[in-house]
């Protein structure tokens, strides 16, 4: 594959240090380059778009074989809105929201900045559900600039993001630090977000394989319950870059992380658990993505914060 130039954060940041998986994954030395086939799990129909861009209802699920399925099973939208907005433009894009016509057989998810956390609870409909971009390893108390799952849960929020590349990247949390905020937010019944993905220089070095299973691991070996948890494979050199992963590419890195569960953890939760794909999704390419078999949906940052996002859902 041809080197991926970009200025994303990826090739802004000095490369991290080699690190050693330490689990076993059997079937390792079957892969070349990035590629391999999957023969072993069972896919059926394909997701897709239709024409106006929202999601067809019908014919979209299932997309595999399901063993078991604690969840709903529906398609997932994501708006990460980031460090943006105001209160009057959050104001806007909630009234938009709330009038957007959504499909019903899709969850809906944002995750507004902590500050508007409470003035989207108290505006925006009950059809969407409310996000944090991420919340503290433990309980309250003396940490400085931190937010607890419980102050979450007490603005009225569902879900926490963790994991993602700015806060591995940027903020130097590491893989362990983040199964153990994703093991406490489960505990207290807050839903997760798991977001993996590999730098630039690792991709290019053919390390995209290793860098997603060992940030599977640390979630793995933390957390009591798949049941609800989200997992984002973010390219971290696609994020805010416009450059996207292909199709191919991104279905291969889906398909390679569930078979991983299927092996490290169940058949029964590499089935259920909703692997979605996020970085630079935007209307040119959200539907050729869609139609992956094990793409199952979107975490996007930019265009989330423009309500015809949401209606592509």
């Amino acid at each position: 594959m041809a080197a991926v130039t970009s200025t994303s954060l990826a090739s802004q940041l000095s490369t991290p240090k080699a690190t050693t998986p330490s689990y076993s994954y059997s079937h390792a030395t079957q892969f070349s380059g990035l590629r391999r086939s999957f023969s072993n799990l069972d896919h059926s129909p394909q997701p897709f778009f239709s024409s106006n861009l929202r999601i067809s209802s019908s014919p979209r699920k299932p997309c595999r074989g399901i063993v078991a399925m604690a969840g709903s099973g529906k398609f997932f939208v994501g708006g990460n809105w980031k460090c943006n907005g105001t209160k009057d433009s959050i104001s806007k894009l909630v009234s938009d929201l709330n009038s957007a016509k959504l499909e019903a057989d899709v969850d809906v998810v944002v995750a507004p900045p902590f500050v508007y956390l409470d003035q989207v609870k108290n505006s925006l409909t009950d059809r969407i559900e409310i996000s944090a971009q991420n919340s503290w390893i433990g309980k309250g108390g003396a940490f400085t600039g931190e937010i607890s799952v419980e102050q979450l849960k007490d603005t009225g929020c569902n879900w926490v993001i963790l994991g993602h590349s700015e806060r591995r990247h940027v903020i130097g949390e590491d893989d362990q630090f983040i199964g153990k905020k994703a093991a406490y937010a489960l505990s207290q019944g807050l839903k997760v977000i798991a977001c993996i993905g590999e730098l630039l220089q690792e991709r290019e070095a053919g390390k995209t394989f290793d860098v997603c299973f060992q940030q599977m691991k640390a979630f793995a070996d933390a957390v009591p319950s798949w049941d609800d948890v989200v997992v984002a494979y973010e390219p971290v050199w696609a994020i805010g870059t416009g450059k996207v992963a292909t199709p191919q590419q991104a279905q291969e890195v889906h398909i390679a992380v569930r078979d991983w569960l299927k092996k490290n953890v169940s058949a029964e939760v590499a089935s259920k658990t909703r692997i979605i794909y996020g970085g630079s999704v935007n209307g040119s390419n959200c539907s050729e993505l869609a139609k992956q078999e094990d793409i199952d949906g979107f975490l996007v940052g930019g265009a989330s914060l423009k309500v015809y996002f949401y209606c592509w859902a």
